[in-house]
């Protein structure tokens, strides 16, 4: 049993821009309102004709190709979604089907907001046993669907994309690139975040949601690092998920990494879901703000008030 690591990544928005002042044509709100409230400026969302499997393979396709693999080469897809419209085929096998990948296990994983750190874990968990060799994981949500667009308080938040990561077998006598996760979930306050009814709609008690993790989950993060063998100072990065900025800045203060880069992309991507954290990533890849070796805290919470984080080295 080898350890895994993160070959490449990749990330996919669609084309279209929210801004706060399109939104404050709809509903009763403004700027300076979402602004102060949320640090969100601007949100992408998908069109009517681009469901979850197309933002999924497109990021796909992009971290495919940033590690220089072919589809040939992945046997695992995982993918973290909350908003796929159907039951079967699952995302997965779509994804699979869209990128021409032969003969994948293939499965979604939905942990709403903390998708993408649980189906990290198990792309590393089947590679470390030997059931995989590489796999891609995915984030992948389309919030837009599941939004009621007459309520200020919540579509205000939400955006959609994808971000995905290509997950391999750490050669013999490398440590691994993906460190062991913590998880769990307080079920009986499941109800806090809420993506239910019919049709579905998005719905969260913002007050329970914003001390819950302000005040529970700093010490879980730290305990992430301490599974990892880091203390938080000497992380380079944390990448939590993007909900809002009142929770993010708060939480990444109390956590202690005081010399780490802090992802904000919420601030233009608005809170993605399973897609926020792969997404924001990706995107501090991109710009070169964190390089390859660097140490990047995961860590997502949200809906069931699940939880999962691990400490990673940048691709």
């Amino acid at each position: 049993m080898h350890g895994s690591r993160i070959a490449a990544v990749g990330h996919y928005q669609p084309a279209q821009v929210l801004t706060n002042e399109d939104l404050a044509a709809m509903v009763d709100t403004s700027d300076e309102w979402i602004r102060t409230r949320v640090g969100i400026r601007t949100r992408h969302v998908a069109g009517p004709d681009e469901p979850v499997d197309e933002l999924a393979a497109h990021a796909a396709a992009k971290a495919l190709a940033a590690a220089g693999l072919a589809p040939g080469d992945i046997d695992l897809v995982v993918v973290a979604t909350s908003t796929a419209v159907d039951r079967s085929p699952n995302t997965a096998a779509r994804v699979a089907a869209r990128l021409g990948i032969p003969g994948p296990a293939a499965m979604d994983v939905n942990v709403v907001c903390a998708g993408f750190t649980h189906a990290l874990a198990t792309a590393d968990h089947a590679v470390r046993a030997g059931a995989a060799t590489r796999a891609l994981v995915i984030g992948a949500d389309k919030m837009s669907d599941v939004t009621d667009w007459s309520d200020r308080t919540t579509c205000v938040l939400v955006g959609d994309g994808a971000g995905a990561a290509v997950v391999e077998a750490c050669p013999p006598g490398h440590e691994p690139g993906i460190g062991a996760v913590l998880w769990g979930s307080v079920p009986e306050m499941g109800h806090a975040v809420r993506i239910e009814g019919t049709p579905p709609r998005f719905a969260q008690e913002g007050q329970s949601v914003y001390r819950w993790a302000t005040t529970q989950l700093p010490p879980i993060a730290r305990r992430v690092c301490e599974r990892a063998g880091i203390a938080p100072e000497d992380l380079d990065a944390v990448v939590l998920h993007q909900a809002n900025l009142r929770i993010i800045e708060p939480l990444a203060e109390k956590l202690g990494a005081v010399n780490a880069v802090v992802a904000r992309d919420v601030a233009e991507s608005g809170n993605t879901s399973a897609a926020s954290i792969p997404l924001a990533l990706s995107k501090l890849v991109e710009r070169g703000e964190i390089s390859g070796g660097d140490r990047v805290l995961l860590f997502g919470f949200g809906g069931n008030l699940s939880y999962a984080g691990q400490v990673v080295r940048c691709p």
